[in-house]
């Protein structure tokens, strides 16, 4: 089976859109168990659901024009990684409505309201500490990127990544010891 997505996949790069259908068709729920953990990870933050969240990347996805996936492992980071933009971009459209976007809010309490600006704002320190490691380091913020955000094992990083998996083990554990430092 990852040679068929391996080869569907370089079809639909190549611009054949039945092979890109069989792809998301095929993979729909490796991309639902990626939308299930992004969205476990945002809370209640981003009003999408599973599905939503899904075929929303699905769109970005096809939109991609010129992105060659090599491989199953290659496809599921970089959607991981739309998925996480999908998150972040949500949480930043809202806060702006917050923050004067003319609309309301009314609360009776207000520890809810506080509670919930601190838990966005946690989920965009970590995507802009992330953003900052890629910066520096950018195979630590892809290491993050597939196993957080995208849930891959580290033999499946390895491969995306060209090295071995005690390199992909010292990497997360350096990108881990970065991200809390920069979270403090």
């Amino acid at each position: 089976m990852t040679h068929d997505i391996t080869l569907l996949l370089r079809d639909a790069a190549a611009g054949d859109r039945q092979a890109a259908d069989q792809v998301v068709s095929m993979m729909y729920a490796e991309l639902q168990r990626l939308a299930r953990s992004r969205l476990r990870r945002a809370g209640d933050l981003t009003l999408l659901d599973t599905t939503s969240l899904v075929h929303e990347s699905w769109l970005r996805l096809s939109r991609g024009a010129g992105v060659d996936f090599t491989d199953r492992g290659h496809f599921l980071a970089y959607a991981a990684q739309v998925m996480r933009s999908i998150v972040v971009d949500l949480l930043r459209s809202r806060q702006a409505e917050r923050h004067g976007g003319g609309a309301w809010h009314v609360t009776l309490n207000t520890q809810v309201a506080e509670s919930v600006a601190r838990h966005e704002d946690e989920v965009l320190r970590v995507h802009e500490a992330l953003d900052d490691l890629a910066a520096t380091e950018p195979r630590l913020a892809q290491v993050v990127q597939m196993r957080y955000f995208g849930g891959l094992s580290e033999a499946e990083i390895a491969q995306c990544l060209g090295v071995t998996e005690r390199t992909v083990q010292r990497d997360w554990q350096k990108a881990r010891l970065y991200l809390a430092l920069a979270l403090k």
